[in-house]
């Protein structure tokens, strides 16, 4: 068992290092923190599948391989842009969010595909609204 867990662990840091973070309007440090994000989320997503597929406990008889790797898919593509987002403490583009999603169907080239896809067609990035506060002066 101990053999499989060494395995799986040099499996899943060779997937982490060589993930790429979108950088869509943001800075080198935003893509870092995004990358670190798609690798964090992703990793726990990864342990929450063995956390859901392990058999030993009793709640867990009706979660089949194909519900857990369901499951915890559809959590990294929930989680990957709210932490990303606090993270880089800004609003994501388009690009980065589907980056990040991408990037939890197929880990190592859903990201490289949306960011080719993203550089054939320039014209869906769009412009990234930021939002303004106006405060009332109080007299």
């Amino acid at each position: 068992m101990s053999r499989k867990f060494a395995v799986f662990a040099a499996a899943l840091a060779a997937v982490a290092l060589s993930v790429q973070g979108a950088q869509a309007g943001g800075s080198k440090l935003d893509a870092t923190a995004l990358t670190a994000v798609e690798i964090g989320v992703g990793a726990a997503a990864t342990a929450g599948y063995f956390g859901l597929h392990h058999r030993h406990h009793a709640l867990n008889h009706n979660i089949n391989t194909t519900s857990a790797i369901a499951l915890t898919t559809i959590g990294c593509m929930a989680l990957s842009p709210i932490v990303g987002t606090i993270v880089v403490n800004r609003q994501l583009t388009t690009h980065e969010v589907h980056a990040m999603t991408a990037s939890c169907i197929i880990p190592i080239v859903g990201g490289w595909l949306v960011d080719a896809a993203y550089a054939a067609h320039p014209e869906w990035e769009g412009k990234v609204k930021v939002a303004h506060h106006h405060h009332k002066k109080k007299m």
